[in-house]
């Protein structure tokens, strides 16, 4: 690995993780200030990076202060991935390759995770860049069900010449409520089988997390995702009030603004707790819809005026509040908890077992006898919908032909015969947008004259 960026870092590396509309700039700051000796930029698509001005200017915000700094790029195409690097290898530290996107995009797009198995196409790509490249080329993974293949998938990136790995210890099929817990072991058996830096991601929730990964791995540096936008300070191990990061966050947003949809998704998981109560459902509703951060930050101050004295202890906890069974009181930052997958799958089982208890009751009339179902009705029963026939629709002819009548028109006509009613007696009607009366008006005001039209000579 390049030895100069490798020399900034303060080891073990306490790295913020690559996270579509969730590591822009303002959180990687505030990441930094926070522990986090290296951050990631969002994953960006190279193809359209090199084609889209707009996309760039966009996607890509740095500061000086935003160092080290590793850019990601998606992509299936050594050449659009070597060029959309070169645009930015000024401006960071290192160009990593996503191989661990798991979504049903990157499955259409067939990038990230997707890519896996084509090891000559990846051998190509990274040998490329690290070729080409001015800094350093890393590439973030997902694991195989097998060690082994871990490990070998792992040591042919190295050939290729990738300096640096993030081994996710997770499947590709392991995303959503099917995520479940990462598998250190395969982590570990890579780190043990390389020669270059390794980093680990997958269940750290606090610092605890980070240190435990460390001694049971011996990875270079810890990787947060999920933990750290649920709280940002977890890389020093604080669990504060949720509105203190909070407000730190969109102070920096004023300074480095982005999309409105980036701040919501951050405050809805720093609050996630407070808003799972009802009576925090009102200021809930003030964040879906806020336009503006001051907006957001009035919402997240009512928040505060409201918890503080609590916290303070100036006012007693609510007994209400134990039926959570919470280990921190709900206003602290704290990790998400999914669903177990197993719980996950038995409980779409009863969900599925339910529904088809309700589609064997449609399938027979009050007379106990079983319908005759055409194939779209089989179906709308098999998606839980219902197959009750809708009343028809009582349609009026128009007044001149046999056609429907617009059900907004001012002369209750189709449009073509409205159409022709409103060009030969100088009418509007705005149901079919018809405007002859007012466009002739205007024309008129403003004296325009039909152009003549010359024909050349045949």
């Amino acid at each position: 690995m390049n030895r100069e960026l490798w020399n900034m870092l303060e080891l073990p590396a306490m790295v913020l993780a690559p996270m579509v509309d969730a590591s822009e700039l303002a959180w990687r700051l505030l990441a930094r200030r926070h522990g986090a000796t290296i951050a990631y930029s969002p994953m960006l698509h190279a193809a359209v990076f090199i084609s889209d001005q707009r996309y760039r200017k966009e996607c890509l915000q740095t500061c000086p202060e935003d160092r080290p700094l590793v850019i990601q790029f998606c992509g299936n195409s050594a050449h659009f991935l070597s060029e959309a690097a070169k645009m930015v290898q000024d401006c960071c530290d290192a160009i990593d390759l996503n191989l661990g996107c798991p979504q049903a995009i990157a499955k259409r797009g067939h990038y990230g995770a997707f890519l896996q198995e084509e090891w000559a196409l990846l051998t190509d790509i990274v040998s490329k860049l690290s070729r080409e490249l001015k800094v350093p080329i890393s590439c973030k993974v997902r694991i195989f069900e097998s060690i082994e293949k871990t490990v070998e998938y792992a040591r042919m990136l190295e050939r290729a010449g990738c300096s640096l790995l993030t081994v996710h210890g997770r499947t590709r099929e392991q995303k959503g409520p099917l995520t479940g817990l990462a598998n250190w072991a395969h982590i570990k058996a890579v780190k043990e089988s390389v020669r270059i830096p390794v980093f680990g991601n997958g269940n750290i929730q606090c610092l605890e997390d980070a240190k435990r990964m460390l001694e049971e791995t011996g990875v270079d540096g810890v990787m947060s995702a999920e933990g750290h936008l649920t709280n940002p300070c977890i890389f020093e191990g604080q669990a504060v009030p949720a509105w203190i990061p909070a407000l730190e966050y969109l102070d920096l947003v004023d300074f480095y603004p982005c999309p409105n949809s980036y701040v919501r998704g951050h405050l809805f998981k720093l609050f996630h707790k407070l808003f799972s109560l009802q009576e925090n459902f009102g200021i809930r509703e003030e964040i879906a819809k806020g336009s503006s951060v001051e907006e957001f930050r009035n919402a997240v101050l009512k928040l505060q005026d409201s918890y503080l004295p609590i916290h303070e202890g100036q006012q007693p906890w609510n007994e209400t509040y134990s039926s959570y069974d919470l280990y921190l009181p709900p206003w602290i930052c704290q990790p998400y908890v999914r669903m177990p997958p197993d719980e996950h799958i038995k409980k779409m089982a009863e969900k599925e077992k339910e529904n088809l208890r309700e589609n064997d009751k449609k399938m027979f009339d009050s007379s106990g006898e079983m319908r005759v179902l055409s194939k779209k009705k089989l179906k709308r029963l098999a998606r839980g919908l219902s197959i009750t026939p809708k009343p028809p629709k009582e349609v009026v002819n128009c007044s001149t032909c046999r056609n429907p009548v617009g059900l907004k028109c001012l002369h209750f006509m189709c449009k073509v015969c409205c159409k022709k009613k409103c060009y030969t007696e100088n009418l509007d009607c705005p149901g079919h947008n018809l405007l002859i009366k007012s466009n002739r008006e205007r024309a008129r005001r403003l004296g325009w004259k039909k152009p003549k039209v010359s024909h050349p000579e045949s």
